[in-house]
């Protein structure tokens, strides 16, 4: 894997989506529900979005847009399925 900005952003939103149980959790093989620590990884790519406003080219704006677009839906899903 390259050593880029793409990198950064999917080694976050893949923690994202192992807290929202939609990837195994490689070390204990699970799928587990932790919202709140795929908050955390929400939030750290919009620290990465914040950060680097103005630095990144078109295609990595546009990667980092519709990664954190896809697990805004999916959060939203989760959070339904749990008060809904």
């Amino acid at each position: 894997m390259e050593k880029d900005i793409k990198a950064i952003i999917v080694m976050l939103a893949t923690q994202a989506m192992i807290n929202l149980g939609e990837i195994q959790d490689p070390m204990s093989g699970e799928l587990n529900d932790n919202l709140p620590g795929a908050e955390t990884f929400m939030d750290l790519l919009a620290v990465v979005e914040e950060k680097t406003r103005g630095n990144l080219t078109a295609e990595e704006e546009k990667f980092l847009f519709e990664v954190k677009a896809n697990l805004a839906k999916v959060y939203k899903k989760k959070v339904n399925l749990n008060t809904g």
